[in-house]
């Protein structure tokens, strides 16, 4: 994929420096990638509709997956998801310890719970001992709308630093237990009571963070407040895994967040679209036309970018800049990019299928020098 970081220092984000810790075989903090997480919505006392989800999330790209373990039947049915899993899972516990130390048994990889929640001292001994023994890791999750009594009594309402204050308090237990293995959310679904939450938390602790604006609504607002909150944050080098939280399924969660990453250079997965609005100026039916590229693209998983732009206002500009383009010209026609280059003139109807046959080329290119690269290491 082109990077044109090197001759561009101000793209540059400098990550916060955080310890890191493993769930299951993902690393998350420190130098590590920043992962992406959703959760799924299934009856989680159904194993195969929950495999199902599980799966698909983790063929979208999902990193790690959380599963709520409210009851029994969940419990059991927790032990063959994290069979079947192919991405590391994550047991959600609100108040039962049982059900915390049943999960770590069962074989998730992480347990996200509050410690000073689900019981007295012995309880919470019982939970990180099994933690321990099985591998797991922990989350903190602190949540605005279900803080402690007597931090709302103090406080008045859910603010930052009640909720910077809940965390640490959850650290504190987590530590004079001497367990280190694990990250902290702090989460609200106002993006500045979640904002300043977290950038309190971020010079208050060095355990990594779990991003996510929680409960932020439908595909649209939803999706709007996760890029604001999120993006904000991860610009100032704050967070090591996020989750964005919608009324939607679990899959959209994944490709919005990836779409967070790339459009601040964090990461990359598969191809990035760089297209036009579209105006009188098209040279084709733009929009119709990424439409259809977004389909026929979804299972390139190689980092890779490509430009469609209606006309030559803007178009050899963007193309310069990515690893295909397509930029519309006239007389039903336009011009092909390969590697910031002019190629070759293409017709409109022939556009899709050149196009997808383009983009395969380059990535199964991209994929061959990577082998070779890791071959010579």
């Amino acid at each position: 994929m082109m990077d044109h970081n090197h001759i561009r220092p101000w793209r540059n984000i400098e990550r916060r420096k955080s310890r890191q810790i493993m769930v299951g075989s993902v690393p998350v903090g420190g130098d590590a990638p920043i992962s992406v997480q959703t959760m799924t919505n299934t009856d989680s006392g159904d194993a195969k509709a929950t495999i199902k989800q599980v799966l698909d999330c983790a063929e979208a790209g999902a990193d790690i997956v959380r599963v709520s373990v409210p009851d029994t039947d969940a419990s059991r049915a927790l032990r063959e998801v994290c069979r079947e899993s192919l991405v590391p899972i994550v047991a959600d516990i609100h108040f039962h310890y049982k059900r915390a130390i049943e999960a770590a048994e069962a074989g998730a990889a992480c347990l996200r719970i509050n410690p000073g929640n689900i019981g007295d001292a012995t309880r919470v001994r019982e939970v990180i001992k099994a933690a321990r023994d099985h591998g797991c890791s922990i989350r903190i999750g602190v949540n605005a709308g279900s803080l402690e009594r007597h931090l709302l009594e103090k406080y008045g309402e859910p603010c930052p630093d009640a909720m910077i204050e809940s965390g640490l308090d959850h650290i504190r237990i987590l530590q004079d237990n001497d367990f280190h293995e694990f990250k902290i959310s702090v989460k609200a679904s106002d993006v500045f009571l979640a904002s300043a939450a977290y950038m309190g938390l971020a010079e208050a602790t060095d355990a990594p963070i779990h991003l996510g604006i929680t409960e932020a609504g439908g595909m649209i607002s939803g999706t709007v407040k996760s890029a604001i909150g999120l993006g904000n944050l991860l610009w100032m080098g704050i967070g090591d895994t996020i989750r964005v939280s919608l009324s939607a399924d679990p899959v959209e969660e994944v490709k919005i967040g990836y779409e967070i990453l790339k459009s601040l250079g964090l990461r990359h997965r598969g191809v990035n679209i760089i297209s036009c609005p579209s105006c009188a100026r098209q040279g084709f039916d733009v929009i119709k036309t990424v439409t259809i590229l977004e389909e026929r693209l979804a299972h390139i998983k190689t980092p890779m970018s490509l430009s469609i732009i209606g006309c030559v206002v803007n178009g050899p500009g963007e193309a310069l800049m990515t690893d295909v383009g397509f930029t519309g010209g006239g007389a039903g026609s336009g011009m092909v990019y390969l590697a910031g280059k002019q190629s070759h003139k293409l017709s409109n109807e022939q556009m899709v299928e050149h196009i997808v046959e383009q983009v395969e080329q380059k990535a199964a290119e991209i994929e061959s020098e990577r082998a070779k690269a890791e071959a010579a290491e």
